[in-house]
C-alpha cells in the first residue's frame, strides 16, 4: 500500500516537473503578444496624433481609450472582419485586452486593414464597454462629428454618450464608420 501511494506521489511530482517548462512558455507567449499588443496600440495612438493633433488632447482629459487593429476581407457577397486591442483606464492605468469580430454583407471585393481607437469620456462608458463588451447591429449608425469645429474630438464619430471612435485607414482618418455586425469583448487567454 505504501508503495502504491509513493509511486502515486512520485507520478504526481513529474507530471508538475514535465509540465512547468509548458507553463513558462505559455505565460512568455501571453506576455510576447501583450507587449505587441500594446505597441500596437502605441503607433495606433501616434498616427492619429500625426493626422489629427487635437484628438491627443480629448484622449488625454478622456476617462479611458481603446486601440484595436482590425483585418478584414470581403469576397463578392460575404465578408468578415476580426481583430484585437487594448483599452486602456487612464485613471487606473490597467490595460484590458479584447478581440473584435464582424460580419459584412453585400456586393463588394478586397481586403482591408485599420485601426479603430475608441475614447470614453466616462468612467461609466469605459467599464460597460469592457465588462460588457459592444455589440453593433445593422440599424446601428455613428454621428460624425464636424472637423471643422475644432472641437476635442474634431474627426471622430460619436456612437453613444461619451463614447467617440476614430477609424485610420492606410490613408489617414475614414470618412464613415464601418461597425454594423461588429462585436468587441474580453480576450480572456491575455487578461
Amino acid at each position: 500500500m505504501k508503495r502504491a501511494a509513493m509511486l502515486v506521489i512520485i507520478s504526481i511530482m513529474f507530471s508538475f516537473i514535465l509540465s512547468a517548462p509548458v507553463i513558462a512558455a505559455d505565460e512568455d507567449k501571453i506576455l510576447q503578444e501583450r507587449y505587441r499588443i500594446r505597441e500596437m496600440a502605441r503607433d495606433g495612438l501616434a498616427s492619429l496624433y500625426e493626422v489629427n493633433p487635437v484628438a491627443r488632447f480629448g484622449i488625454e482629459r478622456a476617462a479611458g481609450y481603446g486601440v484595436f487593429s482590425t483585418f478584414g476581407i470581403k469576397i463578392f457577397f460575404a465578408g468578415g472582419t476580426n481583430g484585437q486591442g487594448v483599452v486602456h483606464n487612464s485613471r487606473t492605468e490597467r490595460d484590458t485586452f479584447m478581440k473584435m469580430i464582424g460580419a459584412q454583407a453585400g456586393l463588394g471585393l478586397g481586403v482591408k486593414k485599420d485601426r479603430v481607437i475608441w475614447v470614453f469620456e466616462t468612467e461609466s462608458a469605459l467599464s460597460n464597454f469592457v465588462n460588457s463588451g459592444w455589440e453593433f447591429g445593422g440599424q446601428m449608425s455613428a454621428t460624425a462629428m464636424v472637423q471643422n469645429q475644432g472641437g476635442t474630438f474634431a474627426g471622430a464619430f460619436a456612437v453613444a454618450p461619451g463614447v467617440f471612435v476614430y477609424q485610420l485607414t492606410e490613408t489617414g482618418l475614414a470618412a464613415g464608420l464601418t461597425v454594423s455586425g461588429t462585436k468587441y469583448y474580453k480576450n480572456n487567454e491575455l487578461n
